[in-house]
C-alpha cells in the first residue's frame, strides 16, 4: 500500500498555515492594539514582546505558499488569478509594517509618530486582506478547463468582508492575551480589560459564521447536520464556547498570565478545524479536490523528501527562539 502523497501534502500545508495564524496572529494583533495604547513606553514594550520572534513567525507563511506550488500547482494558479488584489495587499501591508518596526527604534522623536501609524495600517491592511482572502476561498471559485474563470472582483463579498473583520479581532485577542502574558502593570491591565470584550465579540462572530457558512453554501449545511457527522462536528460549538468562559474567568486572576493567551489559542484552533471539516476534500472550493490539483507523485516525493528535511529544523529554531527570550518584557530593555 502505498503513501497518499496528496493528503500527506494537505496536512503539512494545513499544519503551515495553522502555525502562522497561531504565530504571525498576536504580532499582527500588537499593531491592531496601537490605537488602543497611547503610551510611548507602553508601545515600545508592546513591540519589543515580538522583536526576537517576529521575522521568525512569517516563516510559515513562506512554507504554505512553497508548499502549494509545489503540491498543488492547479490550486496555486487559481488562487492567485482569483486572489490577486487581496494577496498583494496583505503582501504590502507586511512589507510596510516590517520596514515601521525597523524604522521606528531608529528615526528621530519627531518622525515616530509617523512610523508608529505605519505599523498600525500596516497590520491591519495585512490583517484585513487575509480574511478578506479566507472569506473568497470559502466562497469558492469559478473554474473553467482547469483556469480560473471568474472576475477580478469577485472575492469582494459581503461575506469576504466579514471575515476580514472577523481576523482583525482574531488577531486582536491573540494580541492582547499575549501582552498579557509578556507585560505587567498597567500595560497588562490594560490588555486585560480590553481582551474580555474582544473574546466576547469573537464568540458572537464565529456564531454568525458558523450560521452564514450553511445558509450560503448548502454543500457545507448538507455536511455539518447529516448523521453521524453532527454527531463528530458537535462538540466544535461547544469547545468554543467552554474556551470563551474559560478566558474571560482567567482574566480575572492575578497571578495566571499565560492561561488567557493558550486558550485563545485553542479558540482559535477550534474555528479552523471547523473550517477545515466544512472543505474537506476539496482544496479549490466549491469541487476540485487534493487528488485532483495534485502534482505528479514524482514530483511530490522529490519535494516532501525537503519538506521533512527543513520542518523539524523550523520547529526546533522557533521553540529555541521563545525559549531564549520568555519572560517578562520591561519598560528600556528590548530591541535597539
Amino acid at each position: 500500500m502505498g503513501i497518499d502523497l496528496p493528503l500527506l501534502w494537505a496536512i503539512i500545508i494545513g499544519f503551515g498555515l495553522m502555525m502562522y495564524v497561531i504565530m504571525d496572529g498576536f504580532d499582527l494583533g500588537i499593531g491592531i492594539l496601537f490605537p488602543f495604547v497611547r503610551d510611548r513606553d507602553d508601545r515600545d514594550v508592546m513591540v519589543n514582546s515580538v522583536a526576537p520572534v517576529w521575522d521568525g513567525n512569517e516563516t510559515w507563511l513562506v512554507l504554505g505558499g512553497a508548499a502549494l506550488l509545489a503540491a498543488f500547482p492547479l490550486a496555486y494558479a487559481i488562487i492567485l488569478s482569483a486572489l490577486y488584489l487581496p494577496l498583494m495587499l496583505m503582501l504590502a501591508g507586511l512589507i510596510w509594517r516590517g520596514v515601521a518596526f525597523e524604522f521606528r527604534f531608529k528615526a528621530d522623536e519627531g518622525h515616530k509618530p509617523f512610523w508608529d501609524k505605519a505599523f498600525m495600517w500596516g497590520s491591519y491592511i495585512a490583517t484585513f486582506s487575509q480574511g478578506v482572502a479566507l472569506g473568497a476561498f470559502i466562497n469558492g471559485f469559478k473554474v473553467e478547463n482547469g483556469a480560473y474563470a471568474g472576475g477580478f472582483f469577485d472575492w469582494l463579498t459581503p461575506f469576504s468582508l466579514f471575515t476580514g473583520f472577523a481576523l482583525l479581532v482574531s488577531y486582536a485577542l491573540l494580541g492582547s492575551t499575549w501582552l498579557v502574558m509578556k507585560t505587567e502593570g498597567p500595560l497588562q491591565q490594560r490588555m486585560k480589560d480590553l481582551a474580555k470584550p474582544v473574546t466576547l465579540v469573537l464568540l458572537g462572530i464565529i456564531a454568525v459564521v458558523s450560521l452564514w457558512t450553511p445558509f450560503a453554501h448548502p454543500v457545507v449545511a448538507q455536511r455539518w447536520f447529516s448523521m453521524p457527522n453532527l454527531v463528530f462536528f458537535a462538540p466544535v460549538p461547544i469547545f468554543v464556547a467552554l474556551a470563551t468562559f474559560a478566558i474571560i474567568k482567567t482574566l480575572q486572576r492575578e497571578t495566571v498570565h499565560a492561561a488567557p493567551f493558550l486558550l485563545a489559542l485553542f479558540m482559535l484552533f477550534m474555528g479552523y478545524s471547523g473550517l477545515a471539516i466544512s472543505l474537506w476534500p476539496n482544496i479549490i472550493p466549491p469541487d476540485i479536490s487534493i487528488w485532483s490539483a495534485a502534482s505528479p507523485p514524482q514530483s511530490m516525493g522529490f519535494t516532501l523528501v525537503g519538506a521533512l528535511f527543513i520542518i523539524p529544523f523550523i520547529l526546533a529554531y522557533t521553540a529555541w527562539s521563545y525559549y531564549v527570550f520568555r519572560g517578562k518584557v520591561k519598560v528600556g530593555e528590548g530591541y535597539h
